[in-house]
């Protein structure tokens, strides 16, 4: 029987592997207890540093008369930083040319020699960069803005009403771990986000810990099936595949 001792700290990437991969060896929503969520990393649209649009508004501009002549970097096939181009791209309706790389770091060396153009990457990578005025910051991908971004304002604001992009990450056990077993990871799930240090920590990092609602199993779930709701049609539309 689990014992509780075995976890599983997992991202976004539970709600979007469904789509992703054509033969999934697991069901995120039945193959698991969900014990709750535990932060969310906004993301953030940044550019090359002598990028001409001087805001968000003129970007997106930019962006929809200039089909394709725009270079959209990402971290990898599939990963948050795709799927945020993606959203984008379809939100405005209009293509970028996609640029992957193997992983963040070497799309971030090229978006800062100005070998590409843009780049949406989570906060936690990018807001060294844009305190230190190295790169061009044009919005963040969360509803609201951020404490330790505040300038930027969230792509809500340029007018793309429903756009959001967030980097949740859950505890998960193993299916059939026992419910007391599960409320007492759920009482000290609730009590590391209460913890000040915690949540300063993650705010430094550019992440938000998540409302107590959230940091429950039903929170959690409820979360997982939005979201496997919302990529999936996103995902299967541009045909794209992690393998």
């Amino acid at each position: 029987t689990p014992d509780g001792y075995t976890l599983l700290l997992a991202h976004i990437g539970m709600s979007t592997a469904p789509a992703l991969y054509r033969t999934l060896p697991f069901k995120p929503l039945d193959d698991f207890e969900h014990v709750g969520q535990v932060v969310d990393v906004p993301m953030t649209l940044i550019g090359k540093k002598d990028m001409a649009p001087k805001d968000i508004k003129e970007l997106l501009a930019f962006v929809k008369a200039n089909k394709d002549k725009v270079t959209l970097a990402n971290a990898g096939i599939g990963s948050a930083s795709h799927l945020c181009g993606l959203l984008l791209m379809s939100t405005l309706q209009t293509d970028m040319t996609t640029v992957p790389y193997k992983g963040t770091a070497p799309a971030i060396n090229d978006l800062l020699g100005g070998q590409v153009d843009l780049l949406c990457d989570q906060t936690t990578n990018t807001t060294q960069y844009i305190t230190s005025n190295r790169v061009k910051a044009y919005a963040v991908t969360s509803r609201a803005r951020l404490d330790t971004l505040k300038d930027l304002p969230p792509l809500a604001e340029a007018g793309l009403a429903d756009f959001e992009v967030v980097v949740w990450h859950g505890v998960y056990a193993p299916k059939g771990t026992p419910k007391p077993v599960i409320d007492k990871l759920v009482t000290a799930l609730q009590a590391a986000l209460k913890d000040p240090a915690f949540v300063q920590r993650m705010n430094d990092l550019g992440s938000q810990v998540v409302a107590a609602n959230k940091a429950t199993p039903e929170g959690l779930r409820t979360q997982l099936r939005t979201e496997i709701d919302k990529w999936t049609p996103i995902i299967r539309k541009a045909g794209v595949y992690a393998e």
